[in-house]
């Protein structure tokens, strides 16, 4: 069955490279009357054809875009919410008034997936929360000014070498904007361009990536974008006592990613390959599954719904309707298309029952899946409508496990996880998946140029404990 099914996936995905070969042997038998045909031709015909094709290529290939380099912000231990500590604070907040939502709070925890290493800012360590907004500009400051070093530490770029900037937290933004604080940090060009985006939750580290692609694919070549993605959370912690607005501060830890993007190829880390991007806010319940408001009592915080990991199952299936055919093998496609016409075909015999459709295999498209690490019930749903494997969804869980959620950034981290454990190899493909406020799914394929030197990232003092075990979740918690 193995055999038939590796031959199948060559012949069908090789089709046009074997009928070529079968037309040229075609003609090959009859040299003569090819070359004869070849001499008719007028030389100027011959001349005009070529330069029409080779500008028709030009017009039709789009121009590459590159990964030049990417850092994350690595937490110092001062910095760590271990279990313990948030089991103390959760005990000792005056507005947890009761031993139920304590132990609600800490159920959360269990459940969430995350480990003891896990870090929060500054703030988040004083009784109460230090929620002001010099503690927010403290932590921004420490990890973006980090994530950046980073970067710039690994590349053979300098700040002199950047010509746009995108900056992305969804919902700290202060005056001035991240991206100027940016640019007075490392004295950016008068003439760099750059953008701050906001509210978009955790996608926008994704989105950032689609809107530098479509800036550097009309920019003079050798320009050079920074993106770097960030949640702040010092001033988002929720002080009240709604189960649904409790979930941000047991799931969002800090952390912070930078990244070069280039539409040169020097220096090329990843090729940039197919960005889809859908956006589900039509419907009021996605609208909402992510939303900041207030509660009964005027406390404000972010809302998230129970049915969270079910919206991101549905608006990943809508993404996967526009990003399957561009990544997926011909075999796939056809497997795919076979099912679909057995399904009409049976409708409109008449006949009874559904015919399921035929569940493409993504690991016949990509080696590695970073999907974002936005909980354990998200990864789950994820890994089940895919059909992955655990070992394709290990980046994703051990992220959430060592970092928590860090929202925008967490893909990056989990990218790194991969390099550090060795497992990247020229020429693998690489899917981004992220989720955001609105509500948005995120699709982005890279290939690998050159694989990491080493692993001195954000996994450098810890590799070399993962994979973990995770407990299992008892169904009637």
């Amino acid at each position: 069955m193995l055999l038939l099914k590796a031959v199948y996936r060559v012949v069908v995905n090789n089709f046009l490279a074997l009928a070529a070969v079968a037309v040229a042997a075609v003609l090959l038998r009859r040299p003569d009357e090819l070359v004869a045909r070849l001499r008719a031709v007028s030389p100027v015909h011959a001349v005009m054809a070529a330069v029409l094709a080779a500008g028709v290529a030009r017009l039709l290939r789009a121009r590459d875009v590159y990964l030049v380099e990417y850092g994350c912000f690595r937490p110092k231990p001062c910095y760590r919410a271990p279990f313990a500590t948030c089991l103390e604070h959760a005990h000792l907040m005056p507005y947890l008034v009761d031993e139920e939502s304590v132990a609600f709070a800490i159920r959360l925890l269990e459940r969430s997936g995350l480990g003891d290493e896990t870090c929060v800012p500054d703030a988040y360590h004083y009784m109460p929360p230090d929620r002001s907004l010099k503690a927010s500009r403290d932590e921004t400051e420490l990890v973006i000014f980090s994530a950046v070093d980073d970067v710039f530490a690994r590349s053979a770029l300098t700040p002199a070498d950047i010509d746009v900037l995108i900056v992305n937290c969804s919902i700290f933004t202060p005056t001035p904007v991240f991206a100027d604080m940016v640019v007075n940090r490392y004295k950016l060009r008068a003439e760099v361009q750059n953008v701050n985006l906001s509210g978009m939750g955790c996608s926008a580290g994704l989105v950032s990536v689609g809107l530098a692609k479509n800036l550097l694919q009309v920019a003079p070549p050798g320009t050079n974008v920074l993106i770097v993605s960030t949640e702040i959370l010092s001033s988002q912690y929720y002080v009240g006592t709604e189960r649904a607005m409790l979930l941000p501060n047991c799931l969002f830890r800090m952390g912070a990613a930078a990244m070069i993007l280039s539409n040169s190829p020097d220096h090329a880390r990843f090729r940039l390959g197919r960005v889809v991007r859908t956006v589900t806010a039509a419907r009021d319940s996605d609208y909402r599954c992510v939303f900041q408001e207030e509660d009964d009592k005027g406390i404000t915080g972010i809302r998230l719904s129970k049915d969270l990991a079910t919206t991101a199952g549905h608006a990943l299936k809508s993404n996967i309707a526009a990003f399957g055919p561009l990544v997926l093998p011909a075999s796939e496609q056809l497997l795919v298309a076979i099912s679909f016409l057995k399904r009409k075909l049976k409708l409109l015999s008449g006949h009874a029952g559904k015919v399921r459709l035929y569940r493409p295999d993504f690991r016949t498209a990509f080696e590695h899946f970073c999907i974002h690490a936005g909980g354990r019930g998200v990864i789950d749903e994820v890994q089940h409508g895919l059909g992955l494997s655990d070992d394709d969804v290990e980046a994703s869980r051990m992220t959430l496990h060592r970092f928590g959620n860090t929202s925008s950034s967490s893909v990056l981290y989990e990218l790194a996880y991969l390099e550090a454990k060795g497992r990247m190899k020229k020429g693998d493909r690489v899917w981004m998946i992220s989720f955001g406020a609105g509500f948005d799914c995120n699709s982005v394929a890279w290939e690998c140029v050159k694989p990491a030197a080493d692993a001195d990232g954000p996994w450098v003092d810890c590799i070399h404990r993962y994979p973990v075990e995770l407990p299992e979740i008892a169904k009637d918690v």
